[in-house]
């Protein structure tokens, strides 16, 4: 079994944290919006700007979050969103998905109980995010056979 940090549901707060690096500001932005009207209270760990930086700055501090409760999902957004998911992948209580299709999304909660949603900023539009977005906070974890996956993925840490 998870510990209840690990999953979301709707006993946990509408709490969304959201981070990028300059190539994902933008969308960041839009999506911070988006999340906003749907009623999540949306703490932002930067970037703020477009000027170039490191993702992992950022990365960091919401992975810490995500594991602390303070949120209850992340969204994080890079170029390609593979930087963004190796940092955020290097913390224990994380389970950071890269998505490029609502499908993926969905998928990565169904399967994986992911708790920060990762996108390439680069790849795809913010029409494209919102679909994303929307697949991976209206999808459940499936449980059964995923759980002893999951519990795999940490083994030895």
């Amino acid at each position: 079994m998870l510990p209840q940090s690990m999953k979301i549901n709707s006993d946990m707060k509408k709490s969304a944290g959201i981070a990028s690096d300059h190539a994902g500001y933008q969308m960041k932005e839009f999506l911070t919006g988006y999340l906003s009207a749907k009623g999540y209270e949306v703490s932002d760990f930067g970037c703020f700007s477009e000027e170039s930086c490191d993702y992992a700055d950022f990365a960091h501090p919401l992975a810490a979050a995500v594991e602390s409760g303070e949120v209850s999902v992340g969204v994080a957004i890079c170029g390609s969103g593979e930087g963004m998911a190796m940092t955020l992948n290097k913390h224990r209580g994380v389970r950071a998905g890269l998505a490029w299709l609502p499908q993926i999304a969905e998928l990565v909660r169904l399967h994986n109980d992911a708790n920060v949603l990762v996108l390439p900023a680069r790849f795809v539009t913010n029409d494209e995010a919102m679909a994303m977005v929307d697949a991976f906070l209206t999808t459940g974890f499936e449980g059964g056979r995923h759980e002893r996956r999951i519990a795999k993925m940490t083994e030895g840490l």
